[in-house]
């Protein structure tokens, strides 16, 4: 056996291979390493609350200046005909923060501070956005309204948030000090707080604090989940921003200008925020989404134009949404997409994003097609809507419709009669075809019993006994 003849010099290149290579392995799994920190964006989800479709500018609105949600469609892709998956605020959130909907998770309806007009219970044995992310390494937080329980063991830290900063009731009697009947819902985690300030600007300051302490920890990816209560009746700009509108819309009715100042503030508030994500540099790989839980308020001289009616209405006015996402891919810029989606969508979105799966038994579908610039795969998922309601008139009935293709089928009050439409040719929904196309009608039934009966397997009410102190 020959024994090759090594100089002093090639000896010490030989000893220091096994070194190298240890290197270059370190070396490549810390690219791989770097690729799957790029891979796994941060996403900051908006979402407003009663932010009709038309009033905003990016929409045709005629009145109401939105330059910074203006920016983020020119800036992303806004989608056309995306709806919120319900006409009033639990149920959209509730199918936001568990892709599903929202009877299957125990809330058909709105969560209430009193037990008695109450109509949703988050269900315990269901695993949110949060919980999920957490499991694959973000950090996550909620700023702004929760709404989803006032108690444990609904409240966000306990159901997967590592930090909630916010409301946690529906509305606010007043913007300023944040209470709900006299109750103060304001916390910071578990603790309860009193602060100054007008709730939006406080919530944008919160995020923006949050923001600025992610920034420090760059390899690791975080969710924001920033739920402003605007513009949400009772309609409350600070008084500066009503007093300049007035100057500026002497024409429009006192409540129209209300409206126009406080969507315009909210707008403002967006746009600090967006002005934070670039000075942080966070911009390259932070995706950012913004829509609105439902259509705007009627009584409240929000606008949906053009479509019907708005707000606890399963016409398309209450919920038809604006809807943008700012892709990291800068190429998307300024395009739009006509896909026919719900918000929970948002839900698969950022679990594919983060690098995981959604659940087997998720209704949501990952919108990173579009994200990518591609077309979405073709799908037969019905749209399905409800909403439960109880009050002297109607006494816990429930409304419902179903899209399927261009056909909407919609009952919108619990004793109305089943209605048909053809969106594809009549999108305001003024002529009803239930008596002239009863195939597809009785199709569109079959398929909202379905619905129906899989939603109403989950209990809606709390198991635990209410209070006697």
């Amino acid at each position: 056996m020959l024994t090759p003849s090594f100089s002093n010099a090639h000896r010490s290149i030989w000893n220091l291979l096994p070194v190298a290579i240890l290197v270059l392995a370190c070396l490549k799994t810390s690219s791989a390493t770097a690729q799957q920190a790029t891979a796994r964006p941060n996403v900051i989800v908006i979402l407003a609350d009663d932010l009709g479709y038309g009033d905003v500018g990016y929409q045709g609105c005629p009145d109401i200046a939105t330059p910074n949600i203006d920016r983020l469609a020119k800036e992303g892709i806004t989608f056309t005909n995306m709806r919120a998956n319900c006409t009033v605020c639990s149920p959209t959130r509730a199918a936001l923060l568990t892709g599903r909907y929202a009877d299957r998770v125990g809330v058909p309806g709105v969560i209430r501070t009193n037990p008695q007009s109450n109509f949703g219970f988050l269900s315990l044995d269901v695993r949110t956005i949060a919980n999920r992310l957490s499991d694959v390494g973000y950090h996550t937080a909620i700023v702004g309204k929760w709404h989803l329980g006032l108690e444990s063991p609904n409240t966000p830290n306990e159901r997967g948030f590592d930090l909630f900063h916010g409301f946690l009731g529906d509305m606010m009697d007043d913007y300023y000090n944040h209470r709900r009947g006299g109750i103060n819902f304001m916390r910071h985690n578990d603790q309860e707080i009193d602060p100054d300030g007008h709730a939006t600007e406080l919530f944008t300051e919160w995020s923006i604090d949050y923001l600025t302490d992610r920034s420090k920890q760059k390899d690791d990816p975080f969710f924001l989940y920033l739920a402003y209560n605007a513009p949400h009746f009772p309609i409350q700009p600070p008084t500066e921003w009503l007093e300049r509108t007035k100057q500026s819309h002497p024409e429009a009715s006192p409540a129209r200008q209300k409206n126009i100042a406080f969507v315009e503030h909210l707008d403002a508030n967006v746009g600090k925020l967006l002005a934070a994500i670039d000075q942080l540099d966070l911009r390259e790989n932070t995706l950012v989404a913004f829509t609105s839980d439902n259509g705007g308020s009627i009584p409240h001289a929000q606008r949906n134009l053009p479509w019907r009616d708005g707000k606890q209405s399963h016409y398309d006015g209450g919920l038809r949404v604006p809807f943008i996402i700012r892709p990291l891919n800068r190429d998307l810029a300024g395009t739009t997409s006509d896909y026919a989606g719900l918000t929970f969508d948002l839900y698969a979105t950022t679990l594919k994003l983060a690098g995981t799966k959604r659940e087997s038994d998720c209704d949501a579908v990952s919108l990173t097609p579009i994200l990518d610039g591609k077309a979405m795969p073709e799908q037969t998922r019905p749209l399905y809507f409800v909403r439960r309601e109880g009050n002297p008139r109607y006494c816990g009935m429930a409304y419902h419709a179903l899209i399927k293709g261009n056909w909407k089928l919609v009952q919108n009050t619990p004793f109305s009669a089943l209605e048909l439409y053809d969106l594809s040719k009549d999108p305001e929904e003024q002529n009803d075809l239930i008596n002239k196309a009863p195939k597809i009608a009785n199709e569109l039934k079959r398929d909202l019993i379905k619905h129906i009966q899989r939603g109403g397997q989950t209990p809606w009410q709390s198991p635990f006994p209410a209070s006697t102190d």
